[in-house]
């Protein structure tokens, strides 16, 4: 009943994934305009990109494709995209999209144009690509939500298993297969639906061999395809796990679990966040080390929740300390760690609540702190379980049958029972089996609670790597043009969230400067159901025009002080846009209104 709630969140209750790296430059500018045809068309980003077969489209002023030549890294630097142009062109304006992979793994898209000579009119009627497949994307998403998932658990019952040494380890068995069967076929679903992830086709592109070899070339290829070696040395493992029954094999047995956990660890770190970046090295390791605590804490709750359900009992007094101690040392790491991959992400203390990087990791430190809330309960129960297999049966007082006749104020006194022989321990009192049993169900209890909490940290954590890391965003932004522009055209936006508060409804007055292909400004000023100003947590605008499937275009509005805006969202075609806002008023609430735009040439 848990895993199919929190597989339900997973699938329906997440956001999209973000690109991660950021377009930090054109050349040619974006919007400028040259004198001399340029040779080559170079884009500069904020992390190392892979390119595609297609990753450039070039349309020129008769909205007919432009030939280019391959896309290659400019002069070998791997944070650039370059592809040649011909020797001729004509004047006029031309338009460039573009699509490439970043260095963990996510796609990301655009386009731009530049002039030759003069301006020309751009119209809508160019193919500047596949939209990204919904259905591709979806699928994709879900694959990685149970990996994530499923290797928590297989790490973290396995540890279990060896490190708490339960007297009887088969309820952990049905767990273990259930997790290397998931981990197995989520790792060939994302590698199937890898080259479609990556262009932005359906589903079906999955079975086209050229792509699937391209696949197989990538990064991000090669690190799914260790993920499904390590999974089958780990499947061996397992099978010598479960016939173990030498404890002087311990040693080994658990040398060998370790550097298969750190090596399924690794997949993911050489494909993700810690993969770009500064300090890669460092970052990797702190990555690896980050997964597997959280494996072993999280996994190692279900373990200890399915033990705690069918164990006889005899051991628990063992076992659960020595979970509660592993426990204790794996949010010791988590702390280090995402101290560190905290602020790497972050690069500064405004990107905490300025960013959706930033307010995606506040909520997950929120989710942490309700975890080690609940588990410190549970530590409480995780003591007086122990409590009784320290205590000497010897110790516990007996009640001493009185003889007839025997004074009335020595009825009922407790003494000290005296042994009938020599080593004779005194009998346990009755009631004894019936606390442990009141503790267990506590604890059992208790640790329920922590394993939904954590499962929602682990969909939070899910969805935080697929979010543009602050750090980079603070990188493209620093290369917009400062200033602003002046006021050409105004759209009013109704908003309503529900809520019935003075900031739960009113408008948005949006600004579009010059509401013409190319570059624009866009500011937006919020205004309360009193008329006055109000200061609300988000203001976001995207940009999509639906006839010819390009967006959405985030226009990344900052917070500039009592409006929101930014002065550099480039609207490649001209047509009737789509303008959606998103006004956020509270953690909890808010609301999306549409409204066309129309884009001059």
């Amino acid at each position: 009943m848990l895993l199919g709630t929190v597989l339900v969140l997973l699938l329906f209750g997440a956001t999209p994934a973000s690109a991660h790296a950021a377009l930090r430059g054109t050349d040619p500018d974006d919007g400028s305009v040259v004198q001399q045809a340029p040779r080559h068309v170079t884009l500069t980003f904020t992390e190392s990109v892979g390119l595609l077969d297609d990753s450039f489209r070039v349309f020129g002023p008769d909205q007919r494709r432009v030939h280019t030549g391959e896309a290659t890294h400019a002069d070998g630097r791997s944070e650039t995209a370059r592809i040649g142009l011909p020797g001729k062109l004509a004047q006029g304006t031309y338009t460039v999209a573009w699509r490439v992979v970043s260095a963990d793994s996510h796609p990301v898209s655009g386009a731009f144009t530049f002039s030759v000579g003069k301006r020309s009119a751009t119209t809508a009627q160019v193919d500047t690509g596949p939209a990204e497949d919904p259905l591709t994307r979806g699928l994709y998403d879900a694959a990685r939500y149970l990996a994530y998932l499923a290797a928590a658990l297989l790490v973290g019952t396995a540890a279990f298993a060896l490190l708490c040494r339960p007297a009887h380890t088969s309820p952990l068995r049905r767990p273990l297969v259930a997790a290397w069967w998931t981990l197995l076929g989520s790792t060939a679903v994302l590698l199937l639906l890898r080259a479609p992830y990556e262009t932005g086709a359906g589903p079906a592109a999955a079975f086209d061999t050229s792509a699937l070899g391209r696949t197989l070339t990538g990064r991000p290829g090669l690190a799914l395809l260790a993920r499904l070696a390590v999974l089958l040395l780990t499947a061996a493992f397992l099978i010598r796990l479960s016939r173990r029954r030498d404890t002087r094999e311990r040693p080994v047995t658990l040398a060998i679990g370790t550097a298969l956990a750190a090596a399924l660890a690794l997949t993911w770190a050489a494909a993700e966040h810690a993969s770009a970046g500064i300090q890669v090295p460092l970052a990797m390791t702190s990555s690896v080390l980050h997964l597997l605590a959280t494996g072993v804490w999280l996994g190692g709750l279900v373990a200890l929740l399915l033990n705690l359900r069918r164990s006889s009992g005899e051991d628990l007094g063992e076992v659960v300390p020595r979970f509660s101690r592993i426990a204790f040392a794996s949010v010791t790491v988590l702390a280090v760690t995402g101290v560190y991959q905290s602020w790497r992400g972050l690069g500064s203390l405004s990107a905490l609540t300025g960013t959706s990087y930033g307010r995606l990791l506040l909520a997950k430190l929120a989710g942490v702190f309700v975890l080690l809330l609940v588990a410190g309960y549970s530590r409480r129960w995780t003591a007086r379980i122990a409590a009784p297999a320290s205590v000497t049966r010897t110790a516990v007082p007996a009640r001493v049958p009185q003889p007839a006749g025997a004074p009335a104020e020595h009825a009922g006194r407790e003494e000290p029972e005296e042994p009938e022989g020599p080593g004779e321990p005194a009998e346990e009192p009755p009631a004894s089996d019936a606390d442990r049993d009141d503790r267990r169900r506590l604890l059992r209890r208790s640790v329920l609670v922590e394993v939904a909490v954590a499962a929602v940290v682990l969909m939070i954590t899910t969805v935080l790597t697929g979010t543009l890391p602050g750090r980079a965003q603070a990188e493209a932004a620093r290369q917009a043009p400062a200033g602003t522009l002046p006021l050409t055209s105004q759209v009013t936006v109704p908003f309503d969230t529900g809520t019935g508060a003075v900031t739960g409804r009113g408008t948005v007055q949006v600004t579009l400067d010059p509401a013409r292909v190319g570059e624009n400004g866009v500011q937006a000023v919020v205004y309360g159901s009193d008329t006055g100003l109000v200061v609300v947590p988000e203001v976001r605008i995207t940009f999509t025009l639906p006839s010819r499937k390009v967006g959405p275009i985030d226009a990344e509005l900052t917070d500039l002080g009592g409006y929101w805006g930014t002065n550099s969202v480039n609207l490649p075609l001209a047509g009737n846009w789509t303008m959606k806002t998103t006004v956020r008023v509270s953690d909890v609430d808010q609301v999306s209104v549409e409204r066309q735009v129309r884009i001059a040439p």
